[in-house]
């Protein structure tokens, strides 16, 4: 079974020393989150994580939910701590106080949402949809939905779910079948089957709040006729009591790879009553509130993964012996810890410098969207909108595929043992496996930046995101130098990559689209490092004051510059090659 920490003092290194956004800093709301607030908070957030939902991980993969007579049963265990988990108040730490939360702005909620990844994806699902349905309604819905549904979601008493996918459709919504039909009182029924639910039917909560894309029944085809509604799993009363259940049935559970503790359903409506929230024939704008910030939630879900499988591999590293290292100069033939070997070393810190670094990413991408949701001047509240836009799908699919090498390069740290079921190395690989792929592939995250989000009706974003970098790079402290002069290189590499990308996006679609991954993980990367660069400044700055932590620091990022930022080239090299060579190729 896997152990884990929750790395409470790199989390409030950032949050000390990296809070330097202007505009965050203007946030009134904020003003009383002190340092000593969320120090507490995530030490509370760390022992509930460490005590009570790690144990959950391995018992959800071992007795997996299941549906009995139409009903579906968490895990062993998962009741008890959910109720745990919400009489201490976790799912209201960033919902709106009007509705019984918080208040706690993103820079806080992302920490306690990587620690509980870390802890258990699986656990972690059936509150993870919720907060995100949460938000799609608090943005779109009437205040009466809002009173009658929002206060008992904040609470935990009830969840939520996204219901998008089809038997005929994915990413391609607008070929959606399911109906909507309007009623005399202005509600709707709706009729129709949606997939790969997650969280779409469980014992933990009193009512399942459903957010449902459909067609009604006089919209046109295609993506111009999706209107977004609420259908909840039991009728709610005028007087916010339960009444009879809803039209929807739990066809069957997925059997899955991994996060096997999380139901994933096949859902049946069958004229069930629902709401319309939002503007009619508008429904992707709604869900898309609810879609992108879940976008962020499940890249945070792979550097969660990542840190647990990173933390496990270095404590194996210092327990199991194999071989001799170039400095065993014995003669008795004793074996070294294998954390002596240069290529487990290597190993290790390719984890820790990509984890370190996408946490101080993290940190940047919630404070701008703080900005994006909360400033007071509408300038500043659209750039941050702008930067979140572009860095959503980066985040996503970078960290995802980065937890997917992480814990792969884990298990092979365990070797023989990390195959096997008893350590729980096995069980990262194949939960995070998801990740890259739901809440859009990461195929498709890579398509939207380069097509949607480079440019938009707001200008050249990218080009506003380069020479945001560039400024911060205009520094004179003599031991960054080294370090900023080589992501300078590389910052070079990525603005002639942009200009090769743009003009293959107007005249040669098939070379943009055969280059869109290697140009996400190109960005991201430069991203990365930027956010490293953010750390460094610090860490020299402020050595005195903590050297084991801030050379610790410095050496790490000595890594990530030397050994995986130069991964750039190879993506540069290879995109830029074109794709006549690929749209060619004759497939048997």
């Amino acid at each position: 079974m896997t152990t884990y920490t929750a790395p409470v003092d790199d989390m409030m290194f950032l949050y000390e020393k990296l809070r330097n956004n202007k505009f965050y800093n203007e946030l009134d709301k904020y003003k009383d989150v002190t340092p000593d607030l969320v120090k507490n908070i995530l030490e509370e957030a760390a022992k509930i994580n460490q005590n009570l939902i790690l144990p959950l991980a391995k018992a959800g993969d071992e007795q997996p939910a299941v549906l009995e007579n139409g009903v579906v049963r968490t895990p062993p265990g998962y009741k008890e701590a959910y109720k745990k988990y919400i009489e201490d108040g976790w799912t209201s730490l960033s919902c709106d106080p009007k509705y019984g939360g918080q208040g706690m702005p993103k820079t806080v909620s992302a920490f306690f949402d990587e620690m509980l990844s870390s802890a258990s994806l699986s656990f972690k699902l059936y509150s993870e949809l919720s907060i995100g349905a949460y938000n799609c309604i608090n943005h779109h819905a009437t205040d009466d939905v809002k009173k009658k549904f929002l206060p008992k979601m904040v609470e935990g008493k009830w969840s939520g779910t996204m219901c998008l996918t089809e038997p005929v459709c994915g990413t391609d919504l607008g070929l959606l079948k399911t109906k909507a039909v309007e009623q005399s009182d202005g509600t709707y029924k709706l009729t129709g089957q949606k997939i790969f639910i997650t969280s779409g039917d469980h014992d933990l909560t009193e009512n399942i709040i459903h957010l449902v894309i459909a067609r009604s029944s006089d919209s046109p085809s295609g993506t111009r006729g999706i209107s977004l509604f609420l259908v909840p799993k039991f009728i709610v009363n005028e007087d916010g009591s339960l009444g009879p259940r809803n039209g929807i049935s739990t066809g069957s559970i997925e059997s899955k790879m991994g996060i096997k503790g999380s139901a994933t359903c096949v859902l049946n409506f069958d004229e069930a009553a629902g709401y319309m929230i939002g503007p009619k024939n508008k429904g992707l704008n709604s869900m898309f509130t609810m879609m992108n910030l879940e976008r962020i939630v499940v890249g945070i879900q792979g550097l969660g993964i990542s840190e647990i499988a990173y933390q496990n591999s270095l404590i194996y590293s210092k327990e199991r012996k194999q071989g001799k290292s170039n400095k065993n100069n014995s003669s008795n033939g004793s074996a070294d810890f294998i954390i002596e070997h240069a290529d487990i070393r290597r190993s290790l810190l390719n984890m820790k410098s990509i984890i370190e670094g996408e946490r101080a990413l993290c940190f940047w991408l919630s404070q701008q969207t703080e900005v994006s949701l909360n400033h007071n001047i509408e300038e500043v509240k659209q750039e941050a909108a702008d930067y979140v836009s572009l860095m959503t799908p980066v985040v996503k699919a970078l960290f995802t595929d980065m937890g997917s090498e992480i814990t792969s390069e884990a298990m092979q740290i365990f070797g023989g043992y990390g195959y096997t079921k008893d350590q729980g190395i096995e069980q990262l690989y194949r939960d995070n496996r998801i990740t890259p792929i739901y809440e859009g592939t990461n195929s498709v995250q890579a398509i939207d930046l380069v097509f949607r989000k480079l440019i938009n009706k707001n200008g050249d974003i990218i080009d506003r995101y380069i020479k945001m970098i560039k400024k911060d790079l205009e520094n004179n402290n003599e031991k960054l130098s080294p370090f900023i002069k080589d992501l300078n290189i590389y910052l070079d590499k990525l603005i002639s990559f942009t200009t090769w990308i743009k003009d293959k996006v107007e005249n040669s679609k098939d070379d943009a689209n055969a280059a869109c991954n290697d140009y996400l993980k190109v960005l991201g990367l430069i991203a990365v490092g930027h956010s490293w660069i953010k750390v460094l400044e610090v860490s020299f700055n402020d050595y005195d004051n903590n050297k084991e932590f801030y050379e610790d620091k410095i050496q790490t990022a000595r890594f990530f510059f030397q050994r995986v930022l130069p991964r750039i080239d190879t993506h540069c090299i290879s995109a830029m090659s074109g794709s006549g060579y690929i749209m060619d190729f004759k497939f048997n």
